[in-house]
């Protein structure tokens, strides 16, 4: 009897550590003060809550087309402009300043004077963050530069990072590993297209 007592102790013992392997208190700073996330699920909430507010959809979540308009396609969210999408044909005379900026029907195209820009592949598929650290994404948000590498070419519009260079670390960190949960999809998208080969 000893040892049935003893040995279910110590399987609930193992059971109750394993549960709390992520209880590690994480600091956020929110309402100009910090606050504690008791767990990395709250982070992970709060990412989610950052990335909806902010509008990640709006570029880098293929649509589909609703009686209310244009939707992100859930099944693709955060995907990224879809590889397999072709563009119609660009006037170049409609682009420039003081005149056009285009976007494709999915809204992950963008054409202005730049050239063509794509949204990315947020999902952590390794066609899109997979690979990428903390401190990749942040100097992505923070300095605007390609794949969060720091000698890497700037960011094109639309994307605004501007923005979002003042958005806390903590917050930073919150959006990273709501996106490290998101539905993995393989997209690699298009490289930009300068102006001049428009």
């Amino acid at each position: 009897m000893k040892k049935i007592i003893f040995y279910s102790s110590c399987f609930l013992a193992i059971i109750l550590l394993s549960n709390c392997k992520d209880k590690k208190p994480i600091s956020i700073y929110q309402n100009d003060q910090y606050k504690s996330i008791d767990t990395l699920q709250e982070m992970i909430e709060r990412g989610a809550y950052l990335v909806n507010a902010i509008g990640c959809d709006d570029c880098h979540s293929p649509k589909k087309m609703t009686p209310q308009g244009p939707v992100p396609d859930l099944d693709k969210r955060f995907s990224g402009h879809p590889s397999d999408e072709p563009l119609y044909k660009i006037d170049k005379n409609n682009i420039g300043p003081g005149k056009w900026v285009f976007m494709n029907n999915s809204l992950t195209a963008f054409v202005g004077p730049w050239g063509i820009s794509y949204g990315a592949n947020l999902t952590p598929d390794e066609t899109g963050i997979g690979n990428w650290t903390f401190d990749n994404f942040k100097t992505a948000l923070r300095e605007g530069k390609f794949k969060g590498i720091k000698d890497q070419r700037m960011l094109l519009p639309p994307m605004p990072w501007q923005n979002f260079k003042n958005l806390t670390d903590s917050d930073l960190r919150a959006m990273f590993e709501y996106f490290k949960t998101v539905k993995p999809i393989k997209n690699i998208v298009p490289s930009p297209i300068p102006p001049t080969d428009l």
